[in-house]
């Protein structure tokens, strides 16, 4: 969100800072901020108003008390913003239902054919097994009770369709009809980027927004939908083909340039997805993707539109390029244009809620503080991780990108963005997604192993120990 307000006064000439050619009396200037809001209020001691006719400053004069209802109306302002944000963070579908239930058919998959859909359907002990959540600020207190007493059959599909009918399966939204049948399913934002404390059982729990959930196989979910039949035809395969790339994909990983380049798998035959990652700790960050396709309002109206197939306007002519995202410009992805638009409204709220995250501290006792102490000092100096890595935003303020040769990796990934580089990762919140592996393709699987590279890429000679104390900062963050 930009904010825009008066030039202060130290943009003024000088003849004007000085008090030169003003005319008697004091001008006081209080700018006064709350969130997303300002207001600059002038106050004038002197007597009278000049007027415009005899060349003087026309000035507003604000009481106390008018002073303080701006105050208060610009925090209620910036209150409703972000309840706003955080309701289409949680559980917006923008309209994205069309696809998953309507066309796909995934709503039929979850309810089974004892109740109205087909197959086996999905039990919660399923749904939590491919690294869906609940949230149990939504489950009754006797529901609760009952699931911390063992007295809830988990295996049922039944209980699943109850569980969605108090919207409390974290990222999923369910449709149902008069007579209380699943007719179709929406997901969220919520259903990467958040994940539950486990405060009632493993999986259900208190929500943790923009934490990335490295537990959810997005490719074992959509691979339950009855008709993927849309899907091979948009990629220009089968249907088995499908599933072995949905397959690959994993816990915690999910490929947005599919539907892009139609590029599945890495030369080497590893699947071609990236890790799901936090959406936290976002402000100041200029490119907020593994390799820079844009801002976050950009990446959350490419997802949005894109990926969920929701329902808005999205354009990006980088994706007329035939030669290097030939499923986008075949199908005009880049000149997305919805007859009603469920997503543009949506996507400044939704900003300000995911720049209102902090990164959540490290637990105490998860991390050695005498060994961090001495890898911060590492960290700026003879690691020279800083470098890039810039305290407090942990990346570059600015152009936060380099070339795969700088980092010492190979471009497959990069070469699927229009930048062709990587972005520098903001780390704080680091230890919250060590779950699958480091860098956007988790090819390294513990913090160790990404300071080892770096030590032998950029010569660095730090020792065993001086590579331990780097992670525990790491970890600390």
């Amino acid at each position: 969100m930009s904010t825009s307000q008066r030039r202060p006064w130290r943009g003024a000439p000088a003849e004007q800072r000085n008090g030169v050619g003003r005319r008697p009396g004091r001008l006081l200037v209080g700018v006064v901020a709350a969130g997303a809001g300002a207001a600059v209020a002038f106050q004038a001691t002197a007597g009278s108003t000049p007027s415009a006719a005899s060349g003087g400053t026309a000035t507003i004069q604000l009481s106390s008390a008018q002073q303080s209802a701006q105050q208060s109306a610009a925090r209620r302002a910036t209150r409703n913003v972000l309840a706003e944000g955080r309701q289409t963070f949680r559980f917006d579908t923008f309209g994205d239902e069309a696809f998953w239930g309507d066309t796909l058919n995934l709503d039929a998959a979850i309810a089974g054919k004892a109740n109205g859909g087909v197959g086996p359907g999905v039990s919660p002990k399923t749904a939590l097994a491919v690294g869906l959540k609940v949230d149990v600020a939504a489950l009754p207190v006797a529901l609760r009770t009952q699931i911390k007493q063992g007295k809830v059959d988990l295996n049922d599909p039944k209980v699943t369709l109850a569980l969605l009918r108090l919207n409390s399966v974290v990222g999923v939204k369910g449709f149902f009809d008069a007579r209380g049948n699943l007719r179709s399913v929406g997901i969220q934002c919520a259903l990467c980027h958040s994940t539950v404390d486990n405060s009632l059982a493993q999986g259900i729990g208190n929500r943790l927004d923009a934490w990335a959930n490295r537990d959810l196989n997005v490719g074992a979910i959509i691979g339950l939908s009855p008709n993927l039949q849309p899907v091979a035809k948009l990629l220009h395969t089968n249907v088995p083909t499908v599933h072995k790339v949905l397959n690959s994909w994993g816990p915690g990983k999910f490929d947005a340039q599919l539907f892009m380049d139609g590029k599945a798998f890495q030369p080497n035959g590893r699947s071609a997805a990236s890790l799901i990652p936090p959406a936290f700790n976002l402000r100041g960050v200029n490119l907020v993707t593994s390799t820079g396709w844009g801002s976050i309002t950009y990446w959350n109206a490419f997802v949005a539109n894109l990926e969920m197939h929701g329902q808005g306007t999205f354009f990006d002519t980088r994706l007329d390029n035939k030669k290097q995202f030939t499923i986008a410009a075949e199908n005009r992805f880049g000149h997305t244009r919805a007859k009603v638009d469920r997503i543009t409204p949506k996507l400044g709220a939704l900003q300000a809620y995911q720049l209102s995250i902090e990164a959540p501290k490290a637990p105490r006792g998860s991390f050695d503080p005498k060994a961090a102490a001495r890898g911060k000092m590492l960290f700026s100096g003879k690691a020279d991780c800083a470098r890039c890595h810039v305290p407090p935003l942990f990346t570059e303020p600015g152009w936060n990108l380099h070339t795969p040769g700088k980092i010492g990796i190979d471009s497959f990934q990069a070469d699927r963005s229009p930048t062709h580089m990587y972005r520098t990762t903001p780390l704080d919140g680091l230890w919250t997604h060590r779950k699958g592996g480091f860098f956007h393709d988790g090819r390294y699987p513990t913090l160790h192993a990404v300071v080892q590279h770096y030590n032998s890429t950029f010569g660095l000679h730090l020792t065993s120990a001086q590579q331990n104390d780097l992670v525990q900062y790491l970890l600390s963050l």
